[in-house]
């Protein structure tokens, strides 16, 4: 069955980007490694909220997904060869449920009836996620940039590629006679039931090594040390997860490699403050300045920038200079810069200057002061 990548990220098919990107920043830092350290599966719960956001966050796959129930689009439903209803489901998936219960890994029936032929033992293993904890400058996440990480790593034998054998000599294990599974009978209240468990010589294979790899001991596998470049995306956020697809420990019997999950951190900024891909400044004004008008240098992401500060302008009045904000994750446009102007009484006064802002006080029409007068009014 279908993941649902609503119910992962615990919103409504009708959720916005905005509520889908909150639940996503809420459930990432809940499950954070730093809040989970050595937790197998809450890192695997990261990786498949990091799967859903990936979908969700993207309109194309999204539309697919609701579409076809699949962000690639449509599958081709209908070509299985399993029950009616539910994809690929056989007798093999039904002998995994009754070795849940009897304790076996295979499933012949009631009676002693029945073989099931081959071993799950052997089949292909997906290696190991590998977690890297990366912190990022507030402009190397605002922008994007390369980072390089260096990790020690397992990795398919190049001598053998990944058999462990020696020139590729084996021979048949003798123990189950190549079948990689030895067979158990047990009578329970249903009746007599055989399961089969993994070959404990050949660990499932079916076979033996004559003479092992030099190169890796008969592992198949081997340590090396890697120094890998990673793209990181402009707008990235603090919590993110990017997944470099293979990068991880090698797999078993020829399955693929894991992943290598890279959990961001951001540094804060001195001045600015993120909020999505939009960035916020406080910017403290004159008084004679937010009444005259100005126009002043404030400090961007990674340059000075000019505002204007028109006549008049109130305490709490919001500015913005569009697409000064971080670049938008995985598209090519940025967000704003919202300055907040903070208007500035001075300090202190010299006589003269009383004197003057008295003259101004006196005037100005009280009709020019719409607040004070409502107050007043109410009063």
């Amino acid at each position: 069955m279908a993941k649902n990548y609503y119910d992962i990220l615990g919103v409504s098919k009708t959720a916005s980007d905005d509520e889908i990107k909150k639940a996503y920043r809420s459930l990432a830092k809940k499950y954070h490694p730093d809040l989970n350290p050595g937790n197998a599966e809450a890192a695997e719960k990261l990786k498949e909220i990091n799967e859903a956001f990936g979908v969700l966050s993207d309109k194309t796959k999204k539309q697919n997904y609701d579409t076809y129930g699949s962000a690639e689009g449509p599958q081709g439903f209908g070509s299985g060869s399993g029950f009616s209803g539910f994809g690929n489901f056989g007798f093999d998936d039904l002998g995994d449920i009754f070795s849940n219960i009897f304790g076996g890994s295979g499933f012949s029936g009631f009676g002693g009836g029945g073989r099931r032929s081959g071993s799950r033992a052997n089949q292909p293993i997906q290696g190991n996620d590998i977690q890297v904890k990366m912190k990022l400058s507030f402009v190397e996440a605002a922008f994007g940039c390369k980072k390089n990480i260096n990790l020690t790593r397992s990795e398919t034998c190049t001598s053998c590629a990944g058999t462990g054998a020696k020139n590729s000599s084996y021979e048949t294990c003798p123990n189950c006679k190549g079948n990689g599974t030895v067979r158990q009978t047990q009578r329970t209240p249903f009746g007599q039931v055989v399961s089969e468990g993994v070959c404990p010589e050949c660990k499932g294979s079916g076979r033996k090594i004559k003479e092992k790899c030099p190169n890796c001991n008969g592992n198949g596998v081997t340590r090396a040390n890697r120094n890998i470049e990673i793209n990181i995306p402009g707008g990235i956020d603090n919590g993110q997860i990017l997944t470099l697809r293979g990068q991880g420990e090698a797999g078993k019997n020829g399955g693929p490699a894991g992943d290598i999950l890279v959990f961001i951190q951001v540094d804060s900024h001195k001045v600015l403050k993120r909020e999505g891909f939009d960035v916020i400044l406080d910017v403290p004004v004159s008084f004679t300045d937010a009444l005259l008008g100005a126009k002043i240098k404030i400090p961007g992401i990674n340059e000075t920038l000019e505002l204007n500060v028109p006549e008049l302008t109130q305490t709490g009045s919001i500015l913005t200079l569009s697409g000064k904000g971080t670049k938008v994750y995985g598209k090519n446009s940025y967000g704003d810069l919202f300055a907040k102007i903070i208007v500035e009484m001075p300090k202190s006064l010299s006589k003269k200057e009383k004197e003057l802002i008295s003259e101004l006080r006196d005037s100005i029409s009280k009709n020019q002061y719409p607040k004070r007068k409502a107050f007043n009014d109410k009063v």
